[in-house]
């Protein structure tokens, strides 16, 4: 909501204002809610009051604001929303700066010419700066917050002192595997001495949603391990590459370069209509309207000039640079293959593998999607964009489908 004139003159004079937090009649109850029932004595644990939220039918933070949340889960609370709530202190009233961090890092170490990218991190807590006063309405008051983190990492070093240090497995599909009826990623799960992957979907989730989503969904890791290794391994055979190569040019559009060439069109316009006005003066028009003309298709020309400077050059991917980018994925796939499986879960992914479980199919879907060749790469705001030229989310190579416990 509006809170007055802006403090700073020149952003005054621009008309800006300053704006402040104001609760939401109904969402100010919810957060209430979840503070009260996690630090209340024998207090509740995150994920059974998200469980408890879903039941109730409340809707999750990204349900209640899709616009802002396209890219989120909009299904049910997760216990990752409920955390995200108890550790906002902007709850206090209080304003926070300094919480994030941007740190320029390398693109890749072995190729510095790529360039930098931004990643943002958090600072430790001891360096957030609090504002002094309230500036916005509160909810819950800053003892209660730091009681609800006191109660955050008491539990967090209390559950981690019980179970010892945890013996690190290797999910060789880590990351890599989703499941079928709701789409998140399923997740590792050591039993019987194997590697399992599993969606545990509770069933009130299901229920609010309208998913026939089993509470749990198993995948063992040796039912697909040997069929993902055999299909990468003839995956990415010449024959298989030159096709491949020519159905990825074929999609390659590069819109700079279209949009540098109907500038170019557009300024021999304006030559031509140059050379006719002329010609229209030297043939007795009326020299002060031709002068006119003349003076309107000159600047119209020097604002195509200025647009065509600014427009990038051309950053299409060319043939080599796709069949150098299939070599290494290529590569990549082999050593997959090849690998320890402490390794193959980071190779897997590296090499773009994202499958899809369908249980009701019995059926795992695999596709190869790796990031874009990173060429011809342009700074913008201090990030690096990797080129826009290439398709979204295109498979290098057919889905491959593998039946499982049929």
């Amino acid at each position: 909501m509006d809170a007055g004139p802006h403090p700073n003159p020149a952003k005054a004079a621009d008309g800006k204002r300053l704006k402040r937090l104001e609760a939401h009649p109904v969402h100010s109850l919810v957060v209430k809610w979840i503070f009260a029932q996690y630090i209340k004595q024998q207090g509740r644990g995150l994920l059974d009051i998200a469980e408890e939220l879903t039941r109730q039918g409340i809707p999750c933070p990204s349900a209640s604001d899709p616009v802002r949340n396209p890219h989120r889960n909009q299904l049910a609370w997760s216990k990752s929303a409920v955390r995200t709530i108890v550790g906002n202190p902007r709850y206090t009233g209080r304003e926070i700066w300094n919480k994030q961090r941007k740190d320029e890092v390398l693109i890749d170490v072995d190729d510095v010419a790529l360039g930098h990218t931004t990643k943002m991190r958090w600072n430790d807590r001891s360096d957030w700066i609090w504002s002094e006063y309230k500036v916005h309405d509160a909810l819950i008051s800053t003892e209660d917050f730091e009681r609800a983190q006191q109660l955050r990492q008491s539990r967090a070093r209390g559950s981690y002192s019980k179970k010892g240090n945890p013996t690190s497995r290797p999910y060789v599909f880590r990351g890599c595997l989703h499941c079928g009826y709701c789409t998140r990623k399923m997740q590792g799960n050591w039993n019987n001495q194997q590697a399992y992957y599993r969606c545990r979907f509770p069933a009130e989730y299901a229920m609010v949603n309208e998913i026939a989503h089993p509470k749990v969904v198993y995948l063992r890791e040796a039912e697909i391990l040997g069929e993902v290794d055999g299909w990468l391994a003839t995956a990415f055979t010449p024959d298989r590459i030159a096709s491949v190569i020519d159905m990825m040019a074929a999609k390659m559009t590069d819109p700079d370069a279209q949009r540098a060439a109907d500038l170019r069109k557009q300024q021999t316009r304006c030559d031509r209509k140059l050379i006719q006005y002329r010609a229209a003066l030297d043939a007795g028009a009326d020299p002060a309207e031709v002068t006119g003309w003349i003076n309107d298709v000159k600047q119209e020309r020097a604002r195509l000039e200025r647009e065509a400077k600014a427009t990038p050059r051309g950053s299409g991917i060319s043939r080599e640079e796709i069949a150098d980018m299939l070599e290494r994925t290529g590569d990549l796939a082999q050593l997959a293959i090849n690998a320890d499986p402490e390794d193959k879960a980071d190779l897997y992914q590296k090499l773009g593998l994202t499958m899809t479980y369908y249980p009701q199919k019995h059926e795992v879907e695999a596709r190869v999607i790796p990031e874009p060749p990173h060429v011809r790469s342009v700074r913008v705001r201090g990030a690096t964009r990797p080129d826009s030229t290439w398709p979204a989310h295109s498979p290098l190579v057919a889905p491959y489908h593998i039946l499982v416990g049929a």
